[in-house]
């Protein structure tokens, strides 16, 4: 079985995402046999920013799953890449960035200021960020494994592997939190996106895997909004 895309209607995507026996490894490097199970979805609806040329971003990704955790692997081409702020906490939207978006239980509604949904920043350096009730950006490295590599040759794609421990809207900071346990039917709000910067002081483009409706002329509503997400299926 492979990943599957059925269309629920004209706004929302339901994935089917095929389960893995064998965790792949997280190295950055495309060469587990698990990822053929899985087909690849593009990245590539314009969030924040005007066009695009090819030459400056191309993006997809593909989805696995075990009882463990959700398996994710991005080809990003970006023609620069750029970590401008060392500090993980600062302006961390503005440097090339990987952001997973997840609703645990597909529930939707607001979640700007809870965890009734999660926006994973990934940074350049595998720093993991969201913003917290308290309204101020935090670290959750022990959510996400992360490692990604560059290929020497032109167009020097960057590989970038993710393995994701989904928790519940129950999570507590600064407590023990147990990641939930996947199972085959299991549905999980999913968005993916890559902030794109090659030589400016904030983000040049906000790119996503999927085509936001907006409000009031934003597109920008995933990290408020979790039920533009689109929906995982786990499947066989």
């Amino acid at each position: 079985m492979v990943l599957a895309i059925v269309f629920c209607n004209a706004n929302v995507l339901a994935i089917d995402v095929a389960k893995t026996e064998i965790a792949p490894v997280i190295d950055g490097i495309d060469d587990d046999q698990v990822w053929q199970r899985a087909k690849w979805l593009p990245l590539e609806h314009i969030i924040l920013g005007g066009p695009l040329d090819e030459q400056d971003f191309q993006g997809k990704y593909r989805l696995l799953w075990d009882s463990n955790k959700l398996y994710l692997q991005a080809h990003i081409e970006d023609d620069r890449l750029v970590d401008f702020n060392a500090d993980p906490l600062l302006n961390y939207w503005d440097d090339d960035t990987l952001e997973v978006f997840i609703d645990e239980d597909a529930s939707g509604g607001n979640h700007q200021y809870t965890y009734n949904a999660f926006a994973y920043h990934i940074a350049l350096d595998n720093q993991v960020v969201d913003i917290t009730p308290e309204r101020s950006p935090a670290l959750f490295n022990e959510h996400i494994e992360s490692q990604w590599r560059r290929d020497p040759n032109a167009p020097h794609k960057v590989i970038w592997e993710v393995a994701i421990s989904l928790y519940a809207d129950n999570f507590t900071a600064n407590k023990t939190n147990t990641p939930v346990t996947l199972y085959k039917g299991k549905k999980i709000g999913f968005m993916l996106a890559y902030c794109d910067n090659d030589n400016s002081n904030t983000r040049e483009h906000f790119i996503g895997s999927k085509d936001i409706q907006a409000v009031n002329g934003d597109k920008n509503r995933g990290w408020i909004d979790a039920s533009v997400f689109d929906t995982l299926i786990l499947g066989e």
